[in-house]
């Protein structure tokens, strides 16, 4: 089931299950405030895991896994941008399990921009380019991309979602960046 924007609403009408911590007391957080947090995130999440899998489709099934992990954890969070970051942790969890299953990394398609475009050939040609380049990268680089410029993550939370030393995560953008420019423009990084 999709919203008006074409989101799936999976787990809007989705039972949440019970979740116990080790010593046997009942989860952190209760249902109500977990489809809050789930429609403040989900867009977002989906938007993520859609870009750095290629697969949209298969982003529906990778955020409902998510957030079935998450909330299973049952752990408490220091605040929200914590909790958001954890989310985000255990979604890259997710993608990563799923490739090493052997799950294919389709095409990448790309969002509509807010900035208008030139011609709709010359739209369609962009998003070709941008899209094959774009597949050419490693998940990792997808996934650092598309936290650092679509998400707008700071490199502090980048390291903490992608499970990487802070100190690395400029150079590690430098160096998609730099692959990504060479892709497009024909050149080898």
């Amino acid at each position: 089931m999709i919203d008006d924007m074409g989101f799936p609403l999976m787990i809007r009408d989705m039972p949440i299950p019970e979740s116990r911590d080790r010593a046997g007391a009942l989860s952190v957080m209760d249902e109500e405030e977990f489809r809050a947090f789930y429609e403040r995130t989900a867009r977002s999440l989906w938007a993520y895991l859609s870009r750095t899998s290629g697969d949209p489709q298969k982003a529906d099934d990778l955020l409902q896994e998510a957030y079935y992990r998450f909330y299973r954890a049952g752990k408490q969070y220091e605040s929200e941008s914590h909790r958001r970051n954890s989310l985000f942790q255990i979604a890259t969890n997710v993608l990563r399990d799923a490739a090493r299953r052997g799950k294919r990394w389709g095409e990448v398609p790309l969002a509509d921009e807010q900035s208008p475009a030139p011609s709709p050939e010359r739209q369609v040609a962009m998003r070709t380019d941008v899209g094959r380049a774009i597949q050419q990268l490693e998940p990792l680089q997808r996934e650092l991309l598309w936290l650092a410029y679509a998400q707008g993550v700071s490199h502090d939370e980048i390291a903490g979602i992608l499970g990487l030393r802070s100190v690395s995560i400029r150079t590690l953008l430098f160096r998609a960046r730099k692959k990504l420019a060479a892709i497009l423009t024909g050149r080898t990084a």
